[in-house]
């Protein structure tokens, strides 16, 4: 039986994958770009000329990339048995409605959904193996 982990969040996914015996870890960097869209007046009055700033152009950008990366996590996943999915913010959470929507298989496979703040690498395979072993 292969049971896998990801802690993931939007900069990278940490991918523990346990098959009898043999363990392996994966890293998937999720290359989404952190936008910091500067706006304002460009001028010290009050009342001058404003910069508008399009939010709706950045955030389908960033929609769009992390459709990928949640794409190219399910393709490293997809013949696992039992999932787990954790880490800190929503991204977990995008990322299982992302498998009910598009991956209905893998989604079937989730066996839970936790919040954990960030962790070193050992302290992730030690995680998922606790949640195995304890499910």
């Amino acid at each position: 039986m292969k049971r896998t982990g990801i802690w993931l969040d939007k900069n990278k996914a940490y991918i523990v994958t346990l098959k009898d015996t043999l363990e392996t870890f994966n890293t998937i960097i999720s290359n989404i770009e952190h936008y910091h869209p500067h706006g304002g007046s460009g001028t010290k009055f009050k009342g001058g000329p404003q910069d508008v700033v399009q939010d709706s152009k950045y955030l389908e950008r960033e929609k769009q990339q992390l459709k990928k990366y949640f794409k190219t996590i399910a393709e490293e996943i997809n013949d696992t048995d039992a999932l787990v999915l954790f880490g800190p913010a929503q991204t977990n959470e995008q990322f299982a409605k992302e498998l009910h929507k598009n991956y209905t298989p893998l989604s079937t496979k989730i066996k839970g959904i936790k919040k954990a703040d960030s962790m070193t690498d050992n302290q992730i395979k030690a995680w998922v193996k606790d949640f195995f072993q304890s499910n």
